[in-house]
C-alpha cells in the first residue's frame, strides 16, 4: 500500500487463535507497492487485545515493527499506528505491507485491515494500491 498522501495509518489485525501459537505480525516498508525492495518497517506504536472474548481493551505494548501474540487458543486484535514520516522516505521507501510468521496452523486466520488518515478530505480519494 503506497503511504503518499497519507499523514497516519493504522493496521488493525484480527486473530483467531484455533491452536495455541506465538504468531508475529510484522511492519514493512517497500519502495513500491510490488515490494521489490524491502526492509523493516519502522518502530510503531502497538496495541493488542489478546483475549477479545475477555474484554475489549487494547493494552499500548512497546513500539516495534513486530509483536509476538500470545502462544494460546483465543481470539485477538492487534493495532498499529503507522506514521509515514518514520519510513525511509529519503530513500523511497513510501509503502508498506505486513507479513504474518512462526504460524503454520491451517486453523489460525488473521484478517488485516487498514485505516488511512489523508492530508485533505476528498469526495473520492486517490487510490492507495498503486504507485
Amino acid at each position: 500500500m503506497s503511504l503518499q498522501g497519507i499523514n497516519k495509518a493504522w493496521l488493525i489485525l484480527e486473530f483467531t487463535q484455533a491452536v495455541g501459537q506465538a504468531t508475529t505480525p510484522a511492519l514493512v516498508q517497500a519502495t513500491s507497492i510490488s515490494a521489490g525492495t524491502n526492509k523493516a518497517g519502522p518502530a510503531s506504536d502497538i496495541w493488542a487485545n489478546e483475549d477479545t472474548a475477555a474484554t475489549d481493551t487494547l493494552v499500548k505494548k512497546t513500539a516495534a515493527a513486530s509483536y509476538a501474540v500470545t502462544n494460546d487458543i483465543k481470539n485477538k486484535e492487534v493495532v498499529f499506528e503507522i506514521d509515514p514520516s518514520r519510513f525511509d522516505v529519503a530513500n523511497g521507501y513510501d509503502c508498506c505491507y505486513f507479513t504474518i510468521a512462526t504460524s503454520s496452523q491451517a486453523s489460525n486466520f488473521v484478517s488485516g485491515t487498514f485505516i488511512l488518515q489523508t492530508s485533505f478530505q476528498q469526495a473520492t480519494p486517490t487510490t492507495q494500491i498503486l504507485d
